[in-house]
């Protein structure tokens, strides 16, 4: 009981650094803001794919009095697939590529996801990146040079890790950190919390910093508390 409740702390620290790292981000325009939202697709991670399918209308549901939100679906799967979509602007659209999509096992595929929204960004810009994996099968300065490469652009990528694994938690960690983003944690039974963590950064990229102290004010009562933690 006491390790579960350790666990429990440990995880909401975790929620609560990332909301504070996400708060004191630059200051973003309004309208309508240019979002990558890239998931891993190997076998491994098919069933947080289902639930982030069912989760991903709280993308655009939580930027609508902001002025909205594009998205683009970017994924990794089997040997060397690499897929990126045009961006759309219902929740409909994204649905319905997603729901194209099948997990395929394969090594993960980071370092194509930096760099493609690395190119994105160049040529208009992209306010966030949103990253949902598990594990890291790739050379870490490479991902960490791309990273700071997209911070040199001002393009935060946010990590979002599913599960407890060490090697990955640094990698990811490393990376928000140089993209000027940030990292959290989530358990694929606790769907609220990526609910929560996705609506929060989709409020960034559609309207800055403030728009997400102003999405937080009547947010969950668990983003409540996590607010007025660090205040």
């Amino acid at each position: 009981m006491a390790d579960k409740e350790l666990r429990a702390k440990s995880d909401k620290q975790a929620i609560d650094q990332f909301i504070h790292q996400v708060r004191t981000l630059p200051k973003g325009g309004g309208g309508q803001g240019r979002l990558i939202f890239a998931l891993d697709a190997t076998a491994s991670r098919e069933a947080t794919w289902d639930q982030a399918c069912h989760l991903q209308s709280e993308l655009f549901l939580a930027t609508r009095a902001l002025g909205g939100l594009s998205i683009q679906l970017c994924y990794y799967r089997g040997f060397r697939e690499f897929k990126a979509t045009g961006f759309v602007s219902q929740t409909g659209q994204l649905l319905q590529l997603m729901n194209a999509v099948t997990c395929l096992g394969g090594h993960t595929q980071i370092s194509r996801v930096l760099a493609h929204a690395r190119d994105e960004t160049r040529a208009k810009p992209v306010k966030a990146v949103v990253f949902i994996g598990d594990c890291c099968e790739e050379p870490v300065d490479d991902l960490c040079h791309l990273a700071g490469e997209l911070g040199m652009l001002r393009t935060p990528v946010f990590m979002f890790h599913e599960g407890g694994d060490a090697h990955a938690r640094a990698v990811f960690q490393q990376v928000s950190k140089l993209s000027g983003g940030a990292y959290a944690p989530f358990d694929r039974n606790s769907p609220r919390v990526l609910k929560d963590l996705m609506a929060a950064v989709a409020v960034y990229a559609s309207g800055g910093a403030k728009a997400l102290q102003d999405f937080s004010s009547r947010s969950s009562p668990e983003v409540k508390r996590l607010t007025r933690q660090i205040r």
